[in-house]
Order: structure tokens, then C-alpha cells, then sequence
């Protein structure tokens, strides 16, 4: 199954929808695809079978305004997943990779209210002279789980999304000398589409410690980053696992996989310069696509000015 979120051109308000031969076959109610995750996928596919023989709309996909399948998470935790992105990010910024990654998974909280639409602009951090996106997979958690076994973790996954990770490299470095963050960093945009795939969908391509999905990057229509689920290092079942570690994971928690090797300019220019790679500008446009998930395609636009804080 596919799940999308859009904007109901009947009524103006925002409708869950199933993915469908080309068609958005939308429910009537709910209004959030949160309120069909919280068990086993039941509800989920009691909801598809409705959508498929009653329809409350239909639209062209070609048509529809979707937003993020979760236009706002109860949640997002993003990860550190992918060893090559690990090194060669780390001698970007200037220092080894530490121990404990091998040792443990490493993540960061960002922020529910900055999630756009696949398709929606994305602003300049305030401030940022040195603009990245992240190339990255997301699982979308479908039920309730605390202190899981790896083993059985994966099976709280109710889909997977398109995450991009927008990320403002200068200020990242300045705020990360202080021992925390990132946070200004990489909470302006998050995007996530353009739809939710339910594991059922993958289930054939899986390899590796996922799943074997290309994953590309193109800035104005050039490829720059090149990748595959499939070598991520730290299992999304690991991942979960350690996110429920002493708490919960909960319904429509996003779940970062990190950045897929290649996948972002700091690593690129760290390899083959800036002037090869610049940072992304206003009017620049990116588009990050994983086989089977879809593609999320975003125009860069200018960011607000810096308040000062005296």
C-alpha cells in the first residue's frame, strides 16, 4: 500500500488517500493518516479496501497537492546510519570518526513543526551561506513499542518515506563547538513524500541490511549523489530498537536512516571541491528519489533574515 496526504480540492482540507493506478482514492475520514496507524496494519488495510470499492474522492495523482504523508510527527529522531557518509562527513568537519558509532547508533531530535511536502519550496537557514540537503530514508513507526529486541523491532514499521534532511554546514559546525546540537543547523525544513510505502511493497527487493533501492540526488538536473538502501550499516531494526531504549516509540514516529554515502555536498566538495559541488542558492532545484518511495522535488528560496538576539 501507498499512503499519501493532499489537499482536497472539494473541500479545501487536507485527506488521506491511498496511491492507486494513478489515482489519489481518498477517504472521507480521518484526516490524518496518524489516526490509521496504532496496531498490527488492520486498520490500515481495512482502510485501503474501503478507499478501493468507496472512494470519498478521486483525484489524478498528476493533479494533486500532497503534502508530507505526516504533515506533522509526533516525532522525529534521525540517525547516523551509513558508514561511508560517517567518514567522509567527519573529515569534512574536521575530525575522526569516533569509536562509538561502531559501538552504538547515534541520533539527534528534530523538529515536527519544519516538515514540508515533497513538492513544497525550502528556505535558506537564516543566516546559512553554506546550504546541503541530506539524501535519506525514513520508517514510519506503526505501533507502540518500549525497550524492543532488534530482532523483532523492524516489524513495528508501518512504511517507509522520502526524508531530506535541508542542513546549514556552517552553522552546523559553529553551534556543534558548544557540545550540543545540531539545532539551528537543521530544524528551517525538513521534507518528507511524496507518499508512505507499507513494507509489504518492499518486501521483494530486500538485501543487504534493507532494502536494495537506488537512491539519487539531482541539483538542476545534474546527478550529484548515488546510492543504495541496501548498504546501510545499522539496521532499521537496530535503530528502532535503540530508539524505544527506556521509552517508547509511538504511532507516526519518523524514524531517520542518515545520510546515504555521497549523498550530500559536504561530502562531495570534501572530495571533489566546492566549485564542483557549491553550496545550493535560491533558485536552485533538488530532486531526491528512491526506487519505489518516489521522489521529492523542491525549488530553493530565500530564508528569512537573522533577528538579532541584542
Amino acid at each position: 500500500m501507498r499512503w499519501s496526504t493532499y489537499v482536497s480540492p472539494r473541500d479545501g482540507a487536507e485527506h488521506v488517500a491511498l496511491v492507486h493506478d494513478g489515482e489519489l482514492r481518498a477517504l472521507g475520514a480521518p484526516g490524518r493518516l496518524l489516526d490509521l496507524l496504532g496496531d498490527d496494519g488492520t486498520r490500515l488495510a481495512e482502510a485501503a479496501a474501503q478507499a478501493v470499492a468507496d472512494p470519498w474522492e478521486v483525484v489524478a495523482l498528476a493533479d494533486a497537492r500532497l503534502r508530507a504523508p505526516l504533515p506533522v510527527p509526533p516525532s522525529i529522531r534521525d540517525f547516523f546510519a551509513f558508514e561511508e557518509h560517517v567518514t567522509t562527513s567527519s573529515a569534512a568537519l574536521g575530525h575522526a570518526v569516533e569509536p562509538v558509532w561502531y559501538e552504538q547508533p547515534i541520533f539527534y531530535f528534530t523538529n515536527p513543526a519544519a516538515v514540508r511536502g515533497p513538492f513544497d519550496d525550502v528556505p535558506v537557514a537564516p543566516g546559512c551561506a553554506a546550504f546541503d540537503y541530506e539524501l535519506e530514508v525514513a520508517a514510519v513507526i506503526g505501533r507502540t513499542g518500549a525497550d524492543l529486541d532488534p530482532a523483532e523491532a523492524e516489524a513495528y514499521v508501518a512504511g517507509y518515506v522520502v526524508l531530506c534532511d535541508w542542513s546549514a554546514r556552517d552553522l552546523q559546525a559553529k553551534e556543534m563547538r558548544g557540545n550540543l546540537g545540531p539545532a539551528k543547523a537543521k530544524d528551517t525544513a525538513t521534507s518528507l513524500g511524496p507518499w508512505m510505502v507499507t513494507p509489504d511493497e518492499l518486501a521483494p527487493r530486500r538485501a543487504g541490511n534493507a532494502y536494495d533501492l537506488t537512491m539519487r540526488a539531482l541539483v538542476n538536473g545534474t546527478e550529484y549523489s548515488r546510492g543504495n538502501m541496501s548498504t546501510i550499516y545499522w539496521t532499521f531494526g537496530q535503530l528502532i530498537a535503540y530508539a524505544s531504549r527506556g521509552t517508547e516509540v509511538r504511532p507516526g514516529d519518523v524514524i531517520g536512516s542518515g545520510t546515504v554515502g555521497t549523498g550530500c555536498i559536504l561530502e562531495l566538495s570534501r572530495v571533489h571541491g566546492n566549485d564542483a559541488y557549491p553550496w545550493l542558492v535560491p533558485g536552485d532545484r533538488v530532486e531526491l528519489a528512491i526506487d519505489e518511495l518516489g521522489t521529492i522535488d523542491a525549488s530553493i528560496v530565500e530564508g528569512r533574515p537573522v533577528v538579532p538576539l541584542a
